[in-house]
């Protein structure tokens, strides 16, 4: 099942997607109810969701997807995105290329950290280029994990028990920034550098864990190209690890990390500059592509 937030009738609206067409039913329609998808992955009861799932196979009267603005799927997240960095081994191997001092060394533990996102952008929705702030502006396509109910002390066995679902992530990073302050939160948290969607596709609509093609294109060149299995951290120790000491709720976003062909894996690097286009995509989920503005 996938899941959309629009902008359609002068307001946002949460969506299912009808299998193997352009329609999308609002979950209003569906439910009775209207809710923002974080209130959904809230409150949304095991009835709730079955009845979306019926509506997707139904023949609903919807939204053409075409004909409405897809926003990300959640476009305002209620707490940071938590990362991974370096969970990729060629893309560890072509950061200490670039900077060895900020980004190689042993890592016998995992690296996490957050990303403020105060609002994220949706497919065709622009980045800001931040021409006097930033030098090596750089991309990231990830695999974005939802978090779908509250977890706690969750065991690896159990961990996609609490996994919702999947959309694209772009971890849009100003290198500078990122080693001028010898920490990631500065350089990864500049206002729209969260890109996400274009929808949520339930966890039940692939295998365990997900191994799906990624890659990423700058202007129409492949950039990255590889699978979301190939992760150093995998999924389940990843919301093990984390739960183990707080608290995850519903809507949750971990970004899982990106694999090797970044800008700054270049040589010389290609870094994003005003006017370029980026798209992530992971088959299964779709794409988005965004501008630098």
């Amino acid at each position: 099942m996938k899941l959309y937030t629009i902008a359609a009738d002068g307001r946002e609206q949460v969506c299912v997607e009808a299998l193997q067409t352009e329609r999308l039913i609002p979950v209003e329609q569906c439910l009775g109810y209207a809710a923002s998808m974080q209130k959904l992955l809230e409150n949304a009861s095991d009835a709730d969701w079955q009845k979306l799932r019926e509506a997707a196979s139904s023949e609903r009267e919807g939204f053409q997807k075409k004909a409405v603005r897809i926003l990300a799927p959640i476009p305002k997240p209620r707490q940071d995105v938590i990362c991974l960095g370096i969970n990729y081994t060629a893309h560890a191997e072509e950061a200490e290329r670039f900077q060895s001092e900020t980004f190689g060394g042993e890592r016998p533990w995992p690296i996490y950290f957050s990303k403020r996102c105060m609002y994220a952008p949706g497919d065709g929705e622009g980045i800001p280029a931040y021409e006097d702030l930033v030098d090596g502006l750089d991309y990231e396509c990830e695999l974005g994990v939802v978090i779908g109910k509250t977890a706690k002390g969750v065991s690896m066995q159990d961990a996609f028990e609490y996994v919702f679902g999947y959309t694209i992530i772009n971890d849009v990073s100003a290198r500078n920034l990122q080693s001028r302050h010898k920490q990631w939160y500065l350089g990864k948290s500049l206002d729209n550098f969260t890109p996400m969607g274009p929808c949520i596709v339930t966890k039940d609509e692939f295998p365990v864990p997900p191994a799906l093609p990624i890659r990423s294109y700058v202007n129409g060149e492949l950039r990255q190209n590889s699978t979301t299995n190939l992760l150093i951290t995998p999924i389940s120790r990843i919301v093990s690890e984390l739960s183990t000491g707080m608290t995850l709720l519903p809507g949750t976003l971990i970004a899982t990390g990106t694999p090797a062909g970044v800008g700054m894996g270049f040589t010389p690097p290609k870094f994003l500059k005003r006017g370029d286009e980026v798209i992530c995509e992971i088959e299964g989920i779709g794409r988005i592509t965004n501008p630098i503005l």
